[in-house]
């Protein structure tokens, strides 16, 4: 795989723009790059979560939760596994079709949800989405480290990751369209379809991939900001083995964070996955209502996800686990409310609350993985940082809390999720002074050197 065919290797450089033309050609490129990685991000959402949605229908034709659950977990399984795997090609190619390409695919493997009510079809569909969702985000934390200068990463990457709650959110009112245009729960599938195929299309035509490849500096030299991990050269195209052996699997602070991903996201998709049935069947919410309630979950993190990454950087410089453990100990106390709760009105704001905060340990541990290697190496960090948050994080969501609920009942799960919290928050702890660009002795820097 070290020599990928043609347009999928890294884009050369070009002959460098005149200097007069760098700064407006930045701007206007920076602005262009991400608005690209933001609303294909975005699109991923329409054609992954779009299946929370169907388990309502789902369950009205017979399936049972554990069945349901099982199902859903071959995209965190798979997702998982192809995140680190595409994590380390993307790396090694050109971003601005790697991501175009999975959005594709994933679309045309969601119109074949459709074609059967097999539990086993649908499982094997959904190991194949969950395969082709991987080529999602890493391409999009490359573009972030070659776009974006460190000091300015927390930020940027905040407003970018509400592109997950954008898709995550505005997918219940696709589904909604769906149901209505196609006559029925096929419509779920088919719609959001027809748009990722459209949008990654769209994608490959407006992304690009370095600045270098359109004729400007590195970010580093525009911005005269120099990130804390040093290296001797940021420019230089590393093989897999570098990659992995130099830079991730050593180092200590990404499997500190990876391990806490995987029970940060084990509340995250513990919540949102099962709210449309935990509402619709223990609350008595009507399938509007419950859909307000999964869309306020989302969309309640947008203004939160951005706050925190302000904070991140402005406050702490740079430091992601201080904030990271004060989200969770929210999101613990959050659960619970939920949990208990008898209102309407106090349930949708809880879960907006919850929202505002889990998407906050969720950026944060992605940036993590950027801040703490080189740029060259992003992908990677990030793609085994989602490795754990999936395989462990999204499949125990999804089949152990099905078990969980059948044998136990609700309790039992928010037990399950109060317990993830706790255990994430002791493993954030662990990197509670790592990336401190106050210091010039940061951690990270010593690993490295």
């Amino acid at each position: 795989m070290e020599n990928l065919f043609g347009f999928l290797k890294p884009a050369l450089p070009i002959k460098p723009l005149p200097k007069d033309k760098v700064d407006s050609a930045y701007k206007r490129y920076r602005l262009q790059v991400f608005l690209s990685i933001y609303f294909g991000y975005a699109v991923y959402y329409f054609v992954r979560s779009n299946f929370s949605l169907a388990k309502v229908y789902f369950l009205q034709e017979g399936f049972t939760k554990t069945q349901l659950g099982i199902v859903a977990s071959a995209l965190g399984l798979a997702y998982g596994v192809s995140k680190f795997v595409m994590g380390n090609l993307s790396d090694r190619s050109n971003a601005r079709y790697f991501l175009g390409i999975g959005l594709i695919l994933s679309g045309i493997i969601n119109l074949f949800f459709p074609l059967t009510t097999s539990i086993t079809v649908m499982f094997i569909l959904m190991l194949m989405n969950g395969w082709v969702q991987g080529m999602g985000w890493p391409p999009c934390g490359r573009i972030m480290t070659h776009w974006f200068a460190d000091k300015e990463r927390g930020v940027k990457m905040a407003i970018w990751n509400t592109a997950h709650n954008v898709g995550g959110g505005f997918i219940a009112v696709i589904a909604i369209l769906g149901v209505q245009i196609f006559g029925g729960w096929k419509g779920i599938f088919i719609l959001p379809a027809i748009i990722a195929i459209i949008t990654g299309v769209l994608y490959m035509i407006f992304a690009k991939d370095t600045p270098q490849s359109v004729g400007l500096p590195p970010i580093e030299e525009y911005k005269n900001d120099y990130p804390v991990v040093k290296v001797k050269d940021r420019e230089k195209e590393m093989t897999a083995k570098e990659i992995l052996f130099k830079y991730v699997l050593n180092n200590k602070y990404l499997w500190y964070i990876a391990l806490a991903n995987g029970f940060v996201y084990m509340v995250r998709y513990g919540i949102e996955d099962w709210a449309p049935v935990y509402l619709s069947t223990v609350k008595g919410f009507t399938i509007q209502q419950s859909s307000i309630g999964f869309a306020l979950f989302e969309y309640a993190a947008i203004p939160g996800t951005i706050l925190i990454g302000w904070i991140s950087d402005k406050i702490f410089h740079g430091r992601r686990a201080p904030v990271g453990v004060a989200c969770m100990v929210g999101v613990a106390i959050g659960v619970f409310i939920y949990w208990q709760s008898t209102s309407l009105l106090a349930i949708n704001i809880t879960l907006a609350c919850i929202g505002a905060l889990i998407y906050g340990p969720v950026m944060l541990i992605g940036v993590s993985a950027l801040d703490i290697v080189p740029k060259k190496a992003a992908g990677t960090a990030a793609g085994f940082t989602g490795l754990f948050g999936y395989v462990i994080g999204q499949v125990s969501a999804e089949v152990v809390m099905g078990i969980v609920v059948d044998k136990y009942n609700w309790a039992g799960g928010f037990k399950l999720l109060i317990a993830s919290s706790i255990i994430a928050i002791v493993l954030l702890s662990l990197t509670w002074n790592v990336h401190d660009r106050s210091k010039p002795d940061s951690e990270e820097i010593k690993y490295v050197n």
